[in-house]
């Protein structure tokens, strides 16, 4: 009788796991955009860069938020003291320039984007494009797309975009 108890536990708790790991389809992600980010090892600069611009808060809320984000590698393809500069209180607004420009309002999937100019939430433009069938966002290349949030999706980027 306890072998049988212990294996419908068993049982029990393997689907939950299942259940929890591969979910259904149409369930809202529980991560929003910037705890996507927070664990990805890649994004820790722009993780750096969004709590010193004071974003974080701002990019949890209900959205919906596309954002480009910058790989750590990204970041390190600009000039040297760059990054140590933007992250200076007395650059905030600079800084805010800068990663609200790598953000589009709305949830914009891989398969919704087009060719073309589209409004960052810094209030300019930046242009979508296609190389070798690969897209681009102001000559950064799209490198990983459709990282659903709760409140958006990422779109990861090979290079730091400046508006």
């Amino acid at each position: 009788m306890k072998l049988r108890s212990l294996l419908a536990l068993l049982a029990l708790g393997t689907s939950g796991l299942f259940a929890a790991h591969h979910g259904s389809h149409d369930a809202k992600p529980a991560k929003t955009v910037v705890d996507i980010a927070v664990g990805s090892p890649d994004h820790t600069t722009l993780v750096a860069a969004v709590k010193a611009a004071g974003l974080a808060e701002t990019l949890s809320g209900p959205g919906p938020f596309t954002v480009f984000a910058p790989t750590n590698a990204a970041f390190a393809k600009l000039p040297a003291g760059t990054v140590e500069d933007l992250l200076k209180p007395e650059n905030k607004a600079k800084l805010v320039a800068v990663l609200t420009y790598h953000v589009v309002p709305g949830k914009v999937l891989a398969a919704d984007v087009k060719p073309g100019p589209v409004t960052t939430v810094n209030g300019k433009a930046a242009t979508i494009s296609v190389k070798d069938g690969a897209p681009y966002i102001d000559g950064a290349k799209i490198i990983a797309t459709d990282l659903v949030g709760s409140n958006g999706v990422i779109h990861v980027i090979d290079t730091v975009i400046l508006p």
